[in-house]
């Protein structure tokens, strides 16, 4: 089973995403800020990671910097998930290694959209055939 890291300061956020990632087919771990996702990330590199911009201690702009650095840090699947809807923000973090980039509030159909669009799941037409 593939495994998720939902890293928000929101515990609400956070139970939202679980929901949605595992009615998806995921495993999820929670984080509640760029550090706490840095130590799962250390134990076991997840297949993605649903990142919220503004946290305390470090935020997703910075867990992502240091996340794209470390061993195998190349290889989950970022999706920023976020109230950052300036253009800036959304080209920072595609140049900085995000993957895609969600406005927040998000539903399950949004989330299922990128993560079709990154290759985590497959496209329900792809699954019918």
């Amino acid at each position: 089973m593939k495994t998720c890291l939902v890293v928000d300061d929101s515990s609400i956020v956070r139970k939202v995403a679980r929901r949605i990632v595992e009615a998806l087919g995921f495993q999820v771990i929670e984080a509640e800020d760029g550090v706490e996702a840095l130590v799962h990330c250390k134990k076991a590199m997840p297949e993605a990671i649903l990142l919220d911009w503004n946290m305390p201690v470090m935020d997703g702009f910075q867990f992502l910097g240091t996340l794209r650095r470390m061993p195998g840090g190349e290889e989950p699947k970022v999706v920023f998930c976020t109230t950052e809807t300036g253009i800036d923000h959304i080209t920072r973090a595609m140049g900085g290694g995000a993957n895609e980039y969600i406005m927040k509030p998000f539903d399950k159909d949004i989330v299922m959209a990128k993560f079709q669009e990154v290759g985590l799941i497959e496209r329900e037409e792809e699954t019918a055939a």
